[in-house]
């Protein structure tokens, strides 16, 4: 018996679905666009609307509105006319990274948040939502022109508002995110282009570069993407880009290969046959890494290159990824050992991060496993929680999305 399996338990995630969805409501702005929440639930005072956030809101409840959920349609509808709207740079192109009542608070193009931006479009796409097929078109263009780097193969990172200055650093956060951006737009436009792009990027990380550092993965590179083993060094907590090896990408970046993978073979194309053991390796050394290292239970948040705990702090969204990755990783091989780490990380998520009295998740414990928030404050989006409760009810492949359009729900 495995819980993977187990109609109770999938009634169990599909309640925790719910749950996670009425508390997300209140991260509505009325102006436009969604804002992180406190810990208390509640949008604070002047709550700006942050381009990561309202596309992860809107992706969440387009998979509500294709779950069911009454009144989510309206939420997406929302997102989009924000994402159409308050956050669109109408000038410049591409979007805002934050906006308040006033106009832009933060006017920097973000390639992490404008992953977040075809993710949320794709979504509502599969949603059948008003206006999202031509937010997609315009997402997939910003993308096209901006970010991706035909030469390396990968994507580009930050740029000045009028794109005249761009960053010379390059990460693999936000890179990883355009792997999922491009799988979500691949389903929704039937493009192959994106899984070819999502394969060319999987190929140099994933066979790569986690190989060549014993699968502790590096996180931020120079221009030519040579590896800065030190950066951030002196900013170890940082929640984008802290330094070392971070445990919860190495789980996320083994789910999306092995999601590539399926998502080529069922197309009929080729899918190199190292993918599978590829993600197999890192999906290992995060959690040799990661889990229980310290003395207490979970998950550091980062470890050096040496694989000793850095940032002890345990975040919600490296339990959920951990998660997530277990459910694809079992779906793939059926081995029992990813059902196992199933169910031990699902059980100290329920002791720790669940929060059953105010809602939602807590998104950061400190070493000792007390609610902390050094890094992450308050109980921000619904993203990573969410899909934790959704992916091991579907199958590997398609995307959240196109699989409940599908009815792949079980």
């Amino acid at each position: 018996m495995t819980w993977l399996t187990t109609p109770s338990h999938h009634r169990w995630l599909e309640a925790e679905s719910a749950r996670l969805l009425t508390f997300g409501r209140a991260s509505r702005i009325s102006r436009g666009g969604f804002g992180g929440l406190d810990a208390a639930g509640q949008l604070p005072e002047g709550a700006e609307a942050e381009l990561w956030i309202t596309c992860r809101m809107t992706h969440c409840y387009s998979l509500a509105t294709l779950m069911g959920h009454p009144g989510s349609a309206a939420l997406v509808d929302h997102g989009i006319d924000a994402l159409r709207g308050r956050l669109r740079d109408h000038d410049h192109g591409g979007w805002f990274a934050a906006v308040g009542e006033d106009g832009p608070t933060n006017d920097a193009k973000q390639a992490y948040a404008h992953a977040f931006v075809v993710l949320a479009a794709s979504s509502a796409v599969a949603a059948k939502r008003p206006d999202a097929a031509e937010l997609l078109d315009d997402a997939l263009a910003v993308i096209e022109e901006r970010f991706w780097d035909d030469d390396a193969g990968m994507t580009l990172e930050d740029f000045s508002r009028d794109w005249s200055e761009s960053e010379d650093y390059r990460g693999l956060n936000s890179t990883m995110h355009m792997v999922e951006a491009f799988l979500a737009a691949a389903d929704a436009t039937g493009n192959r282009v994106w899984l070819d792009r999502a394969l060319r990027i999987v190929e140099r990380v994933m066979d790569r570069f986690a190989p060549s550092h014993d699968w502790r993965l590096p996180e931020h590179f120079d221009a030519d993407w040579t590896p800065l083993l030190s950066y951030n060094e002196d900013d170890p907590k940082h929640p984008f880009r802290p330094f070392g090896a971070t445990i919860g990408h190495g789980f996320e970046w083994a789910r999306l290969t092995v999601q590539l993978s399926l998502s080529l073979q069922q197309r009929g194309l080729v899918a190199p046959e190292w993918m599978l053991q590829a993600a197999r390796s890192l999906y290992d050394a995060s959690a040799r890494d990661g889990w229980n290292v310290d003395g207490e239970r979970g998950f550091v948040y980062t470890v050096n290159w040496e694989g000793e705990p850095v940032v002890r702090e345990r975040m919600h969204w490296v339990s959920a990824e951990a998660i997530a990755a277990a459910a694809v990783l079992w779906r793939a091989t059926k081995l029992p050992l990813f059902a196992e780490n199933y169910q031990d990380w699902w059980d100290f998520a329920g002791d720790h991060h669940l929060d059953f009295e105010g809602g939602s998740w807590w998104h950061e414990l400190d070493p000792q496993l007390q609610v902390a928030g050094t890094v992450w404050p308050g109980k921000v989006d619904l993203y990573h929680a969410l899909q934790a409760t959704l992916i091991p009810r579907l199958p590997v492949t398609p995307s959240l999305a196109a699989s409940l359009a599908a009815s792949n729900l079980d």
